[in-house]
Order: structure tokens, then C-alpha cells, then sequence
């Protein structure tokens, strides 16, 4: 698959799912902080899943969606 140019506001939204990710596994306290961080999970899942890029590719969707995920991933936070 050719490397794909992701928006900036995509790759910054999976960025952020993963910190939020990481935060909510680290966060041993529970009670409200870890709500809000669940429903930030899945502000951004949907952020991510219905960005509009997604049309621009319909036919390496998937290997498309494995590039950003380790793009976000390498690049880190």
C-alpha cells in the first residue's frame, strides 16, 4: 500500500485514543475519572471512524485505518 497523507485532525484524534487509552489503564483510582475517560474513548472512536477521509480510500480502508494506528502509535503522543 503507498504511504497515505492523513489529515492532521485524524492523526492527532488517534494520537489522543491512545494517550487516552494509556491514561485509563494506568489510572488505578476508578469512581469518575475513569467514566470520563471512557466516554472520551468514545468521543474519539467516533471521531476517528466517521472522519470523512475514510471515503477518500474506500478500497484500502482497512490497511489504511493499520497505517494511521501505527503512525499514531511510532510518532507517539
Amino acid at each position: 500500500m503507498p504511504l497515505l497523507a492523513f489529515p492532521d485532525d485524524l492523526l492527532q484524534a488517534q494520537r489522543d485514543w491512545y494517550a487516552t487509552y494509556r491514561e485509563l489503564a494506568g489510572n488505578g483510582a476508578g469512581g469518575t475519572q475513569t467514566t470520563v475517560l471512557r466516554r472520551r474513548l468514545v468521543r474519539l472512536s467516533v471521531r476517528i471512524t466517521a472522519h470523512p477521509f475514510w471515503a477518500t480510500v474506500p478500497d484500502v480502508a482497512p490497511a489504511a485505518r493499520m497505517a494511521l494506528k501505527e503512525m499514531a502509535w511510532t510518532e507517539g503522543p
